[in-house]
């Protein structure tokens, strides 16, 4: 009896050594080294890090400034087609290879929630001192809305004009069904360098299949993805998902029926746990790539709408009454 206890003991005491040696890759983070700047096509981080940078400035007069946060393995160039639109419309987009994703230092390696909502603050002040008299506004995609939500909870509502959140990747932490929270914990403790691209869930992403078929020609998406990052976005999202209430800025949350990637249920509990009832717009046609659907431009369209006024109807008709 004394026998099997202790190889039981043994097995156990070996399954937690190995997971402590399995532990989840993220990209370190030493704030306060240098004050961040923006210098030839890059935005230099507090740290240090070289994250490549890409503006769209508007043409003709300048009625607002953007900063776009991109999606999970996306990277800043997703925003190309509707900055364009943005731009001739009178609003300057800025946008930047999150830490972990596209040209970045580190590429496919999870950056970590408190350096990538650090990483917005700081650009933003950066966009701010640059375009001092232009309302700023912050629009988050999927994962770039939950940075969104976690770096503006932490400044005050009069940092921003307003905050956009585009199918705002809010599923993870409580959010998230304790049986598939604890397989991914196992998994990404158990081997965080295992790859997966996505395939097998069978979900579409969006209704444009030659868009998503030049995505996958992209080198700079990321198609193999770790594990280990896949745990560290659902940490985000849950991080986000928790900051929520404190998210005092105007807002505007955009999301489409036919999402196939995030839940409605956390996007209307997310809608409802904020502390001034946001903007929310419904896409019956609308899938998880908004931004990039066949549809898109109807989304362009009220978002800039928005900029220009956060209470007059959108011009496509899908404002939720509040």
């Amino acid at each position: 009896m004394i026998s099997r206890h202790l190889t039981a003991f043994a097995t156990l005491l070996c399954a937690l050594v190995l997971l402590g040696a399995c532990s989840p890759r993220v990209q370190e983070f030493r704030p306060d080294l240098m004050a961040p700047i923006i210098e030839s096509g890059n935005f230099v981080t507090e740290d240090g890090r070289k994250l490549p940078l890409r503006i769209w400035p508007a043409k003709g007069k300048e009625n607002a400034v953007m900063l776009a946060l991109h999606g999970f393995n996306m990277y800043s160039n997703y925003f190309d087609e509707p900055a364009v639109w943005w731009a001739g419309h009178g609003i300057t987009t800025y946008s930047y290879d999150q830490r972990g994703f596209g040209a970045s230092p580190q590429a496919r390696i999870w950056g970590g929630s408190a350096a990538m909502a650090a990483d917005a603050r700081a650009i933003l002040d950066l966009i701010a001192k640059r375009h001092p008299d232009r309302p700023l506004y912050v629009l988050g995609e999927s994962m770039g809305a939950a940075v969104a939500v976690l770096a503006m909870s932490e400044l005050p509502a009069n940092e921003v004009a307003g905050v956009i959140l585009v199918a705002p990747g809010l599923w993870g932490g409580k959010s998230m069904h304790p049986m598939l929270r604890f397989s991914l914990w196992l998994s990404t403790h158990v081997m965080p360098w295992n790859t997966d691209t996505g395939s097998g869930f069978r979900r579409r992403a969006t209704d444009n299949i030659p868009m998503l078929r030049a995505l996958g020609r992209d080198k700079l998406v990321i198609r193999h993805t770790r594990i280990d990052a896949v745990y560290g976005v659902t940490q985000l999202m849950g991080r986000a998902y928790d900051a929520a209430p404190d998210l005092k800025q105007p807002t505007l949350v955009l999301y489409g029926k036919r999402d196939e990637i995030v839940p409605a249920g956390p996007v209307h509990d997310t809608v409802r746990r904020l502390p001034t009832a946001p903007s929310f717009a419904l896409y019956p046609e609308g899938w998880h790539m908004l931004l990039r659907d066949l549809q898109a431009e109807v989304v362009w369209r009220d978002i800039a709408a928005w900029i220009q006024d956060h209470d007059a109807p959108l011009p496509s008709g899908t404002l939720q009454d509040r």
